[in-house]
């Protein structure tokens, strides 16, 4: 049980606002609907590479500081090593010599640095909204990168989104959560922790709107089969699958066709992906 004055149910509750907006963006939306052109996925990495770089270094910095120390976990969370892996795969061995971070991914990492220098305690809320994120929605987009982007099934390319060190990532986000609730924080550090977070939300959202920008420049690419991989919202109801198996996919049904070719090894594939994206997408809501 957890009490109202919990710092993870303070941050549940004060970011519910931040967080479903931040899910209604529209790169988020593409990219759960599987547009998501390889070029964009691409920059999203360099963008996150720069991001967890900063994050990682100000942790390492105040690893010994009591009002962080407790959520210091290297080797189960640290992303950056994964992310260069990513870049190294996507740019080739010179890949540090191709990227940079973009203007909004700098106001992001410029925040982290003035708070891991001058304000160690609000790391908790960057770490709270990249990792558990990562552990909860990220591991519905590493699905939906690796079929539409045909990455190789041995992960190339979506290391960023594997955690080799936790076996179990809902055990290890419950002991997160009772280590954030252990601090020894008084009501006003809670509250900026909180506002804290909302504010990494915001930086996370402008990156995304970045991100679409771009996008907005980029040929359209085909989407394997013609095919959604999910609509974006988590409503079981716009899934063939679920409209097949209910039996009410009439011929007015949109998704009749799709229906009709079930047994066909191509859609079984593409439903069988929009299950497990809408059940990944839930997962996220409780993150």
């Amino acid at each position: 049980a957890h009490s109202p004055t919990d710092l993870s149910e303070l941050l549940k509750e004060g970011t519910k606002e931040s967080h479903d907006r931040a899910e209604n963006t529209q790169f988020v939306k593409d990219f759960l609907k599987g547009r998501i052109k390889k070029e964009l996925f691409k920059l999203a990495t360099v963008a996150l590479y720069f991001t967890y770089s900063a994050l990682e270094e100000e942790m390492d910095r105040n690893k010994d500081s009591p009002v962080f120390a407790p959520l210091y976990f290297p080797i189960e969370l640290h992303r950056r090593e994964a992310l260069a892996k990513d870049l190294k795969y996507f740019y080739g061995e010179d890949w540090e010599e191709k990227v940079q971070c973009s203007e909004a991914t700098q106001h992001y990492v410029d925040r982290i640095r003035h708070v891991g220098q001058h304000e160690p305690e609000l790391l908790v809320a960057h770490a709270y909204t990249r990792y558990m994120g990562d552990l909860s929605g990220g591991q519905v987009l590493k699905k939906v990168a690796q079929r539409a982007l045909k990455l190789p099934s041995t992960e190339e390319g979506i290391q960023f989104y594997t955690f080799d060190s936790i076996s179990n990532a809902q055990q290890f986000k419950q002991l997160y959560r009772a280590r954030m609730n252990a601090l020894d924080l008084d009501k006003n550090t809670k509250e900026r922790i909180v506002e804290e977070a909302n504010r990494a939300f915001r930086f996370n959202m402008q990156v995304f709107d970045e991100l679409d920008k771009i996008g907005k420049s980029l040929p359209e690419a085909a989407q394997d089969g013609g095919f959604p991989v999910h609509n974006g919202k988590g409503d079981l109801r716009k899934c063939p699958y679920y409209a097949d198996k209910l039996g009410k996919a009439g011929s007015s049904c949109p998704y009749h066709a799709a229906s009709a070719l079930a047994k066909q090894p191509l859609v079984q594939l593409i439903l069988a992906a929009c299950v497990a994206v809408a059940a990944g997408a839930a997962a996220w809501y409780l993150m």
